[in-house]
Parts: C-alpha cells; structure tokens; sequence
C-alpha cells in the first residue's frame, strides 16, 4: 500500500488532483489542463502515477512543479480540513439542515431554507466574478460560532456579504435598521459592519460590509448606510466594476491567507 490518498477539485475554472499522505499534506497534483502531473518528492514518482492511474488522460508531462507563487506555498501547506476554499455558498446551513432537516410545512417554512436560498443565489453571483479576477469564500467560521456568510475578494477590494432572504417583500433600509415586509426591523447592518470589522482584523486589511437582498420587490432607503453597500441579489456584479484597488498578486496573496481556517481564530 502507498498510503497516498487522490482529491480531485474544481476551483476557478481550473481541474485538480491532489494526491496526498494520511496526514493531509500533498506530494503532487495532477492538472488536467496542462495535462501536468507535478511532483514534490521524486522518489515517490511511481506511487503518485500508480495512485493518478484512473485519472490521467491523453499525453501527460511529468515533472516537478514550477516555482510556486508565496500563494500557492501557502496553499500546498494547507491542511485539507483547514482549507476554506471548498465551501459550497451556504456550508454551515447545508450541515444544519442535513443533520436536523425538521418537518416540512407549508404553513410555517423553515427559516434555514430560506436563508439558504439567499445565500446560495448571492454565493453563486460572486463565484461567477471569478472571470474578473476574483475570489470567493463561504460560511467562514469566526469564534463563537457566528460566520461571515461570503467574502468577496478581487480588485475593487474586500468585502464581508451578509444575505438577507427578501423575496417579493418590500425591504426598508433605515440604518442599522432594516425592515423585510411587516417583519419588525433588525439591525442587520450593525451585524453586517461587525462581520466586516472581524475579517479586517484577522486579515489585516480593509474589508467594506456588503447586505445582499435576496429577490426584493422593492428597496426603499430612509437613511443611507454610511461605509456600507446594499445590493440586491442581482445586482452583486456591480463590485467588479468599484475600481482597482488590489493586484493581481495582492488578491492571490489574501485568498491564500483567508482560505486558512486557522486565520480566523484571530477574528
């Protein structure tokens, strides 16, 4: 036995296998674009090809890597079960669901689906800016149990994404208070700029509180939210035209750092 494990992922349009030891550190990673195995260790080139075997198609290269970017160190040292980056938008409810799914009603819809919904449709916008040069990460637990529900990183900057669920309800915005249909007004914005301040702690860096309305029928701002953004669902796109505030390099370097589950127990 080898003792080598193979995880195969799908991130940024990109087609990985990682082949990994028991403990969780990988060794080499297939890339099937490049039609690239990359190995870490030499001499462990024949159990790494005999582990790739049901993966590899066509020609492959094989090889060690080229020199990795600070990001990409900081990735391949990653732990798989500290590793942020495979969160599928609204993690934490899919657990909670799948663990305690409840009785289903028609009367009384469970609130978690709802939120769900709303997190999945935001979570899904922000991925599909990955073409624009950014990434996204979801449900990132901070201590005490809360979570920032999406954080949002690219050139316009950092941004921590509270969703709301608001479908076909009129939404009224009255900072920090915000009002979805006749439900009595919460003060959602203060709890998105907390999530928003937690995140620039742990990364040491400027991160602006985002309210994502999931489906609103109408949004009507009494008192505008002074430092934070509120868009609809829709509308979550128009992050990738603030401006340029981050490299390329710079944005790689904070994905890296965020996707590390142990960052954020500084939050």
């Amino acid at each position: 036995m080898s003792g080598l494990r193979v995880v195969p992922t799908r991130r940024h349009g990109r087609e990985r296998v990682y082949v990994c030891l028991r403990d969780g550190r990988s060794v080499a990673w297939y890339d099937r674009d490049a039609g690239r195995v990359n190995l870490l260790s030499g001499d462990r080139r024949e159990d790494v090809l005999d582990a790739l075997g049901p993966f590899l198609t066509g020609s492959v290269t094989v090889g060690p890597p080229p020199v990795p970017t600070p990001a990409e160190l900081a990735r391949l040292s990653l732990l798989p079960d500290d590793d942020l980056a495979p969160n599928r938008p609204g993690e934490a409810l899919r657990i909670a669901l799948e663990r305690e799914p409840g009785t289903p009603s028609r009367i009384r819809p469970d609130p978690r689906r709802r939120a769900l919904a709303a997190e999945q449709a935001v979570g899904e916008a922000l991925d599909r800016l990955d073409g624009a040069g950014w990434r996204a990460l979801h449900s990132v637990p901070l201590p005490g149990g809360a979570r920032v529900h999406h954080l949002a990183i690219g050139p316009g900057g950092l941004f921590a994404v509270h969703t709301l669920y608001a479908r076909k309800r009129r939404v009224l915005v009255a900072d920090p208070m915000v009002a979805v249909g006749r439900r009595e007004a919460r003060p959602v914005l203060r709890r998105a700029r907390a999530d928003a301040d937690r995140a620039a702690h742990a990364l040491a860096a400027e991160v602006r509180p985002v309210l994502a309305l999931f489906g609103p029928a109408d949004v009507a701002v009494s008192a505008r939210p002074g430092g934070a953004l509120v868009l609809a669902d829709t509308e979550v796109d128009s992050l990738a035209r603030s401006g340029a505030v981050l490299k390329p390099a710079d944005v790689e370097a904070l994905h890296a750092l965020a996707r590390d589950r142990n960052t954020w127990l500084r939050a």
